[in-house]
């Protein structure tokens, strides 16, 4: 045996978790320093965090006439100051197809026009976040989480399980309870070993059953009800696939959790910060490295005390509802700044931190009331090659899909357009 065998690649190998017995040949000491010599190179990992009903324009983005690196941080973003040279502000940007400016999380990362198939209501396309896990989460346990707020009718986030919409355009669930969130990562299964392969078999078997059936009537069918079925038959891909990625997972212990179960029924700006801290978690562990969070509205407001509606608090004038629109401001700040804190303060196995290879979008789908145009949009994070430290202003009514597609590239993801995108942002590559 040679001595530069990898104990953990291993133990992968044999396709079980087994301790090495000892060997005069390869001793603990020389074990550990061929582990430490081969340490591999922290994945990246992609983070999008969306509000709902936008923030308060006159006091959320930077002067238009100040960008590049020298620009003065306004007063929503000014509990962002410590981190100022790790975060870029963009403006400029808009989801031209998305005509509702309270269905925030429909678009956001898809940029798909919502009439783009004829006959329908409705029309979405796949989401940035799902380009990215379908590269990057080959290797975790979960290919990626979605995070929701627990007031999802009074955010301003619209139609959707989650920010998140698969190849096909359709929703991709998520969790709203920190608890369940908490468990879903960390929690071993109650159920034994033989009872969970035995439950995936079956689902396989009907599956194979479905698909059967599902071929037998594609015959004589016309062109819409083909693409109806083709649509159909790779849902069941899709499904299979799933099914698949669990069955590797089975055998496998989840991760010990770095973080304490939270606690029950948390609200508004406890609710955010919770999920935050979860968010490092699951990204620490290599759990996943592709998360979405859709926030909460209506519910942080009440935690801030403030008595308005989300909705109303978004078509803002000066007075009570502007003031509350900047307070909430400050809060998404001051919160956004711990996360990135945390981040910053978690470390890798080769010595650096986790901020060093996270890429996370901050934003909403609106600037303020109605206004579709001029997005709000904050990134930051170490994981790509994008130039912090900025404010950028794009040409009016730039795709925000440039953004996120200049986002995805940059981060080794291989996407050469992503819904309405029209190109890369060059201000924003190092």
């Amino acid at each position: 045996m040679k001595t530069s065998l990898q104990r953990r690649s291993f133990l992968r190998g044999t396709g079980t978790l087994l301790a090495l017995p000892t060997l005069e040949s390869i001793s603990y000491r020389r074990v550990r320093a061929a582990e430490n010599q081969s340490t591999p190179k922290p994945p990246k990992r992609m983070v999008w965090l969306g509000m709902g009903f936008g923030v308060t324009q006159e006091t959320w983005f930077p002067n238009v006439e100040q960008t590049g690196t020298d620009y003065d941080l306004p007063l929503g973003l000014k509990p962002l100051s410590r981190h100022k040279e790790d975060i870029a502000v963009v403006q400029g940007c808009s989801n031209q197809f998305s005509n509702e400016a309270h269905w925030g999380s429909t678009f956001w990362l898809t940029g798909a026009n919502r009439f783009s198939v004829p006959g329908q209501s409705m029309s979405n396309s796949i989401s940035a976040d799902q380009v990215a896990a379908s590269q990057l989460g080959q290797e975790t346990r979960f290919s990626s989480i979605q995070l929701n707020s627990t007031d999802e009718s009074s955010s301003g986030h619209g139609p959707g399980l989650s920010l998140a919409w698969d190849q096909r355009g359709k929703p991709v669930s998520g969790f709203d309870d920190p608890v369940k969130v908490f468990h879903k990562l960390f929690s071993a299964d109650d159920l034994p070993l033989e009872a969970r392969q035995a439950a995936i078999a079956e689902n396989r078997s009907v599956l194979d059953a479905v698909l059967t059936e599902a071929k037998r009537v594609q015959l004589g069918l016309t062109k819409t009800d083909k693409e109806k079925l083709g649509e159909y038959f790779q849902g069941i891909r899709d499904i299979e696939t799933r099914l698949s990625k669990d069955e590797s997972w089975l055998d496998i212990p989840k991760a010990k959790p770095p973080i304490s179960e939270p606690g029950a029924g948390l609200k508004g700006k406890d609710e955010i910060e919770v999920m935050y801290k979860l968010i490092v978690a699951a990204l620490q562990t290599d759990s996943t490295r592709v998360m979405t969070y859709r926030m909460p509205g209506q519910a942080l407001l009440q935690s801030m005390g403030v008595t308005l509606s989300a909705h109303n608090v978004s078509h803002y004038s000066q007075g009570e509802r502007m003031d509350a629109s900047q307070a909430r401001d400050k809060i998404h700040g001051e919160l956004l700044a711990g996360l990135i804190d945390n981040l910053k303060a978690t470390k890798e196995a080769d010595g650096t931190s986790l901020f060093d290879h996270v890429t996370l979008a901050f934003g909403s789908n609106i600037s303020s009331i109605h206004y579709l145009d001029n997005c709000p949009t904050l990134i930051t994070g170490g994981g790509s090659n994008l130039k912090l430290g900025q404010h950028v202003v794009l040409p009016k009514d730039t795709p925000l899909c440039n953004v996120w597609l200049t986002m995805l590239q940059g981060s080794g993801i291989r996407a050469d357009q992503h819904g309405d995108s029209t190109g890369v942002v060059s201000q924003l590559q190092a």
